[in-house]
């Protein structure tokens, strides 16, 4: 497992495939972050982060199937499937070690935004007025939320050969998964289902957790739905061995 985990992540890190999809995520957050109007920090004037939290879920849904789009279907596509399969290793094994690999890719795009924190505590008045609790906790909603993505990605890259095709799915199925059980929600509003909808959605549980209350049924859904879409992955491919 080890072996093809070290094998996917520097397939990716040999290629300029995830430099340019982390370099423009960082990018694009950065000029959302400090310079456009609207949504730029030093605007707003006040010492915190909020406004990074709930725009990185959005990059979020086209970074991570950029990640995770070449997974499954890259293999198949260049005939390396059939021989990975061969190997003496398990299905959950190749599974997990590539879901491993994408995951520490966008750890890797999330580290380099530490830089924010320290410059809004450097701008805050006085210096270090930030509420470092809500930070921690909305950092490990952001990690969850991409574990969460992931899962989706590398379901998605196993659905098909083509690439493209795995990019569109899986950024349509964690748009979903973000926001659709919100907007569902509220066709329910008037029969009290509005709450219990809501609840199936990632969105309710990121939000949760970015407010710096660590629940644990906010972990147990996060879990779950990771292995729910893993195990959907491994019935995918499960039948091709």
């Amino acid at each position: 497992m080890y072996a093809v985990f070290k094998r996917e992540l520097f397939s990716f890190l040999s290629s300029m495939v995830a430099y340019i999809t982390i370099g423009i995520f960082l990018l694009v957050s950065s000029l959302l972050l400090w310079f456009f109007p609207g949504t730029s920090l030093l605007d707003y004037g006040y010492a915190e982060l909020s406004g990074f939290f709930n725009l990185v879920p959005y990059l979020f849904m086209f970074l991570i199937p950029a990640i995770t789009m070449r997974s499954f279907a890259e293999e198949k596509r260049e005939g390396t499937y059939e021989l990975l399969i061969t190997k003496p290793v398990t299905l959950w094994q190749i599974l997990t070690a590539k879901y491993l690999a994408c995951l520490i890719l966008v750890l890797f795009a999330l580290i380099p935004t530490l830089v924010y924190y320290y410059s809004i505590s450097k701008l805050g008045y006085p210096e270090g007025n930030i509420d470092s609790g809500a930070v921690i906790g909305s950092y490990l909603g952001l990690f969850l939320l991409g574990a969460a993505f992931t899962s989706i990605g590398i379901f998605a890259s196993a659905l098909t050969k083509n690439q493209v095709i795995a990019f569109a799915i899986s950024a349509a199925l964690c748009a979903f998964a973000y926001l659709g059980f919100d907007y569902s929600s509220q066709i329910f509003a008037m029969q009290n289902f509005e709450t219990t909808i809501a609840s199936f959605g990632i969105n309710q549980h990121y939000q949760s957790i970015s407010r710096g209350v660590l629940d644990t049924r906010d972990l147990i859904y996060f879990i779950s739905f990771c292995t729910l879409f893993l195990l959907f992955t491994k019935l995918a491919i499960g039948g091709k061995r």
